[in-house]
C-alpha cells in the first residue's frame, strides 16, 4: 500500500513539475545584449544584458525591461502591438539622435512592439548634441 501511495505522489509531483515548466515559457520574452547606454520611457539605462517580457501573459500592452547585472529596469507601454508576420529573428531597434540611442521597437518571436519615443526626448538629445560640437549628429535605426 505504501509503495502504491508513493507512486501516486511521485506521478503527481512529476505532472506538477511539467505544468510549471510549461507555464515558464513566457510569450514575448527576449534576452538582448545592448552594447551602449540607451533611453526608454524617459529613463537612461546602462549597457548590458536585458530581459524583455510582458508583465502578464494576458496583457500584451505592458512590457518590463530589466537587467539583473545592472539592477536596472523600466515598465514600457507600447503605442502599437502587431502580430509578427516575417521570419526575421527577434531584435530591438533604436532611433539615434546624436550620441543617444532611444529604444523605438522590440521584435519578439510573436509580436512587434512600437515603443513611444517622445518628441521632448528627441529634442533634448538633439540639444545635447548641439551643445557639444565634438559630437556628431546622426539619425536612423540600428
Amino acid at each position: 500500500m505504501k509503495t502504491h501511495c508513493m507512486r501516486i505522489l511521485s506521478a503527481f509531483f512529476g505532472l506538477a513539475a511539467l505544468a510549471v515548466a510549461a507555464k515558464g515559457q513566457t510569450p514575448d520574452q527576449l534576452v538582448v545584449n545592448i552594447p551602449y547606454e540607451f533611453v526608454v520611457a524617459g529613463k537612461t539605462l546602462p549597457a548590458g544584458s536585458y530581459r524583455i517580457n510582458r508583465v502578464s501573459d494576458k496583457n500584451e500592452r505592458l512590457l518590463v525591461i530589466s537587467s539583473f547585472e545592472n539592477r536596472a529596469g523600466v515598465l514600457v507601454q507600447p503605442i502599437d502591438v502587431a502580430g509578427k508576420t516575417d521570419t526575421e529573428k527577434p531584435s530591438v531597434s533604436f532611433q539615434t539622435v546624436g550620441d543617444q540611442h532611444l529604444l523605438s521597437r522590440i521584435e519578439t518571436a510573436e509580436h512587434v512592439f512600437t515603443i513611444p519615443v517622445s518628441s521632448p526626448a528627441v529634442l533634448e538629445a538633439g540639444m545635447k548634441t548641439h551643445s557639444n560640437p565634438s559630437a556628431s549628429a546622426s539619425s536612423g535605426s540600428n
